[in-house]
C-alpha cells in the first residue's frame, strides 16, 4: 500500500509539474515527442500494393497526447508534420514532403488534440477502457477520414487514376487494423501505468471520481 502511494505520488507530481511549465519548456518537450514520432516511423513494413506503409508511429502520437495533453500534445504533431513537409526527413523512411500519407498525418494532429483534451480534462477518461475506446475513436474517424481521403487524391494527382472506395480501403485501411487496435491497446495500457487518478488541472470530474472504479 505504502509503495502504491507513492508510485500514485509522483506520477501526480510529474503532471502537476508537466501542467505547470513555462512555454519555453512545454515547446521544448513537445519538440522532444515529435522526435520519438519520427523516430517510431522508422518502424515500418512496406506493403507491396500499397504507398503507405505500417509503422509504430500512433502508438507514438497516443503517447504524446496523454504526457503532453492537448494544446502541447497537438503542437508535438504539428511541428512533426510542418518541419516534414518543409523537408525535415522524419516520416516513415527517412522521407519528407507532403506525400501519400499526408492526411495521416493531419489527423495524427487532431488525434493528439482530442486524446489531449480528455486526458487533461476528465480523470475518468485515464482508465484502460475509456482510453481505449478514446484511441479507436481518434484512430478510426479523425486520423482515417483525413488520411484516405488525401491517398484518394494524392493517387489521382500523381498515378493519373483515382482509386474505387474498395481498393482505396485496401490500401488505405483494411491492413492496418490489427495493428491498430494492438497499438491502441498497449498505448491506452501505458496510458493507465502513468497517469494520476487525481486532479491537477480542474478537471471536470474532480469531485465525482473517487465513487468510480477505474479498471
Amino acid at each position: 500500500m505504502e509503495l502504491a502511494a507513492r508510485v500514485n505520488q509522483v506520477k501526480y507530481d510529474v503532471f502537476r509539474w508537466r501542467y505547470g511549465l513555462s512555454v519555453p519548456k512545454k515547446l521544448a518537450l513537445s519538440v522532444g515527442m515529435a522526435v520519438v514520432v519520427g523516430l517510431m516511423a522508422q518502424v515500418r513494413f512496406p506493403l507491396p500494393w500499397s504507398p503507405v506503409p505500417i509503422t509504430a508511429q500512433t502508438f507514438a502520437v497516443f503517447i504524446a497526447a496523454v504526457l503532453l495533453g492537448r494544446w502541447w500534445g497537438g503542437a508535438s504533431l504539428a511541428i512533426y508534420a510542418g518541419l516534414g513537409w518543409a523537408g525535415v526527413p522524419w516520416f516513415s523512411g527517412w522521407a519528407s514532403g507532403v506525400g501519400a500519407t499526408g492526411g495521416y498525418i493531419i489527423g495524427f494532429i487532431l488525434a493528439a488534440l482530442f486524446l489531449g483534451h480528455f486526458t487533461d480534462s476528465y480523470i475518468r477518461s485515464r482508465s484502460f477502457t475509456s482510453m481505449l475506446i478514446l484511441m479507436l475513436a481518434a484512430n478510426f474517424v479523425l486520423i482515417y477520414i483525413p488520411g484516405l481521403a488525401w491517398l484518394w487524391l494524392w493517387l489521382g494527382l500523381t498515378k493519373g487514376t483515382y482509386a474505387g472506395f474498395i481498393a482505396l480501403l485496401g490500401m488505405g485501411m483494411l491492413p492496418f487494423i490489427p495493428g491498430d487496435i494492438t497499438k491502441a491497446v498497449l498505448a491506452a495500457a501505458v496510458a493507465r501505468g502513468v497517469t494520476p487518478k487525481l486532479a491537477y488541472n480542474g478537471e471536470a470530474d474532480k469531485d465525482k471520481w473517487a465513487r468510480w472504479r477505474l479498471p
